[in-house]
């Protein structure tokens, strides 16, 4: 079974991208003179007995390193100039080991070829050696000042007290939060990155709009999977798990079950997003009419939505606080509300939103950060919520919503089960924004026309482009 085997090796070059991982290396480093900083990726994870879940890269590491592969560490040594970057990660071995033939978990031979570290290094723009060294690294180093990115590998966390010498990871000055503050802005790479996933997402669109039909029913989760053939088509599969919500489902925000049917004469909310080859998603929604067209009460409420986010994307442009972004989608919804009849007209002088009865039927906020992860730059999103402002180069959701529960008293029969969010990515501009997601129709005709087009040309099986 050892003998006869050839090596296989094959020729690689460095990533487009491997420049810009090495700036933002350069730039965590200058926010951490002098302390050492470890930065994991995490390991698979079981799913049953032998099988595990589908890997994904902590986002961190992966924005530091272009490395999707699984236990690899990151390690920023300090130095007097500054850090020396070492990636210890799990190369290829080869047909000459033990490993390549015997282990399930990682042989070649079961799971495919590895890059050797001679590969790696050239490909990721960075020194790479085997995770077999890293032990006595951390040993070392654990006697220092060093900051570890946490929650992502156990064994690591374990080696580290929670407050290191250098100062407590719970602060404003954390790890997490600085890695947080520093993706805020993405840089060419990554805008390309995202256009990318958006523009699968739109086509991803247009597979599910073809397959609708305007009569008869079918399952939520066979428009999820129609999606998702795309998404793992054009990418490494869907950002996170659609929400697929006909009619009253689609009065829950979060609905992931999608075991739910389509009716004519109803609406279907779909929430989703193509996740990149590197990571970066999109985050789409749309609320379509089943039948085709919008009833005439379908029509004002989804109206109501689209002028708050029309007046949330009219307000973005660098040094605009977020609060303000906020305020503006919510009064329009608010004033909608008031149209239709639901809320007391305010005295004058008196805003719709100082009354927080409205937020019944509004329920969330107008976005968030959007990139690598899906709600990125989290550990920063309550200080920026609360505090921060738009900048150049930020790229961010608008996605304000109607949700009126079918069992909701305080509403008309008409209006129950009614249920809109209309969501798009907005890249912020040296002036203003650039939607990213501009070749979805958004308003409420050009949504009609655009849903009759794509049941015209009829079903279509993705295929690479």
């Amino acid at each position: 079974m050892r003998t006869g085997w050839s090596p296989v090796g094959r020729s690689v070059t460095e990533l487009r991208q491997a420049s810009f991982h090495a700036e933002r290396r350069k730039a965590l480093s200058d926010a951490f003179p002098g302390e050492t900083i470890v930065v994991p990726t995490g390991r698979e994870q079981v799913r049953a007995n032998d099988m595990h879940y589908r890997f994904r890269a902590g986002s961190d590491f992966a924005w530091l390193t272009g490395d999707l592969d699984p236990e690899g560490v990151l390690v920023l040594h300090a130095t007097a100039s500054g850090h020396d970057a070492v990636l210890y990660r799990r190369p290829g071995r080869g047909v000459d080991s033990e490993e390549y033939f015997a282990s399930l978990q990682y042989g070649e031979l079961w799971r495919g070829r590895r890059e050797t570290l001679a590969e790696s290094t050239t490909m990721l723009g960075i020194e790479c050696r085997d995770l077999q060294d890293l032990d006595p690294v951390l040993d070392r180093i654990a006697r220092g000042r060093v900051r570890v990115l946490r929650d992502l590998d156990a064994d690591i966390d374990a080696r580290f007290a929670v407050e290191t010498p250098a100062a407590p990871e719970t602060t404003g000055s954390g790890l997490a939060f600085t890695l947080a503050e520093l993706r805020l802005v993405k840089d060419p790479w990554e805008l390309e990155q995202l256009q990318e996933a958006v523009d699968a997402t739109v086509r991803g669109f247009e597979d599910v709009a073809r397959i609708l039909p305007p009569t008869g029913t079918v399952p939520e989760r066979l428009i999820e999977g129609v999606f998702g053939a795309r998404a793992r088509v054009e990418g490494n599969g869907v950002g996170y798990e659609s929400v697929v919500a006909a009619g009253p489902n689609a009065t829950t925000v979060h609905w992931t079950a999608n075991t739910g049917r389509t009716r004519s004469g109803e609406l279907i909310l779909m929430d989703m997003g193509v996740e990149g080859r590197n990571l970066y998603t999109a985050d789409l929604t749309r609320t379509l009419p089943v039948s085709g067209s919008f009833t005439a009460v379908q029509r004002e409420v989804y109206d109501i939505v689209l002028a708050a986010q029309q007046a949330g994307i009219d307000a973005i442009k660098p040094g605009v606080s977020i609060r303000a972004i906020r305020q503006a989608c919510m009064e329009v919804l608010a004033e909608g509300v008031q149209d239709l009849g639901l809320l007391p007209r305010a005295a004058g002088g008196v805003s719709a939103t100082d009354s927080p009865r409205y937020r019944r039927w509004t329920l969330h906020g107008f976005g968030h950060m959007l990139g690598i992860d899906v709600h990125d730059c989290a550990a920063s999103w309550p200080d920026r919520f609360q505090h921060g402002v738009i900048e150049e180069n930020h790229v961010l959701t608008v996605e304000p919503g109607l949700y009126f529960q079918p069992n909701d008293e305080l509403v008309p029969e008409e209006l129950r089960g009614i249920g809109i969010r209309i969501e798009d990515d907005v890249h912020v501009t040296a002036d203003g924004c650039r939607n990213l997601s501009a070749a979805l129709p958004r308003h409420a005709t050009e949504v009609e026309n655009w849903l009759a087009a794509q049941r015209e040309s009829g079903p279509r099986i993705p295929t690479e482009l």
